[in-house]
Formats: structure tokens, sequence, C-alpha cells
């Protein structure tokens, strides 16, 4: 499959699967919410996360993205990077945070102060998957 029109297609959904390698060699899932920002899907995590663990150990991982209403998928292949954690308010982790929620819900939060200091106390920080190949089929 393509990999720009399987990246187009993506740029329309917000949601998906990510799946990471265990230490034991398993696949491990978690449903996530995600952006598409400059061709990387940015997803927002916890440090202490077993996806997060996983990662930090193997960068390699797969990204599947659903439609059920059309029959359609994209598996995407790839590698993430882990970022630091958000340290302080504005820092470039909290920059990147705010345009994840805004981007994902389509909003404004109600206070930002409030919201980049729960992602400092979360200790949050930022996955950016790196698509290297997409298979799939799109109705």
């Amino acid at each position: 499959m393509d990999l720009e029109q399987a990246l187009a297609w993506a740029s329309e959904k917000n949601h998906g699967i990510l799946i990471t390698i265990r230490k034991d060699g398993r696949a491990q899932s978690s449903d996530i919410s995600f952006t598409l920002i400059d061709q990387k899907f940015c997803i927002s995590a916890t440090a202490s996360r077993a996806k997060t663990q996983n990662l930090l150990r193997d960068e390699r991982a797969v990204l599947h993205i659903t439609s059920p209403e059309t029959w359609s998928y994209v598996s995407f292949d790839g590698k993430v990077e882990v970022t630091p954690t958000a340290q302080t308010p504005n820092d470039e982790i909290n920059k990147e945070l705010v345009e994840i929620y805004q981007r994902i819900l389509g909003e404004e939060h109600p206070n930002w102060d409030e919201f980049q200091q729960a992602m400092i106390e979360d200790n949050r920080l930022v996955l950016r998957f790196v698509p290297h190949s997409a298979v799939g089929m799109l109705n």
C-alpha cells in the first residue's frame, strides 16, 4: 500500500491500536488517541505505562487504524520516538501536549495552566510514531 495514501486516510482519524513488544517478545496492544503532525502520529502517554516502557526498550511498533463502517483498515509499521516528560509549564513537551489535545478534541481546554500542571504531575510525554510502511485495505 502507498504510504502517502495511507497517511492521507489516517489523517481523518483519531483512534487506533498501538502494538509494542514486551520484554519476553510477545505483542502488547494499547488503545490510543493520536493526531498526525508532520507525518508522525503523536500520542500523549505517561512514563509508567507498559507501552512507554516497551518502547524505551525496543522502538519498533505497529499502529493499526480501522474504520468498521467501511471495512477499511491500515497497519503502519514504524519506530517510535519517546520524548522526555513535561517538566515545567510551557516547556516544549507541554506545548506539544497542548497541541495534541487541541487537534484530537478540536477545542480549547478551560484552563491551560491547570492542564499543563496535570501533564507535569502525570509524568506525561509524547510518543511520536514514525511510519515506514503500510498495509491494509481502503474502501
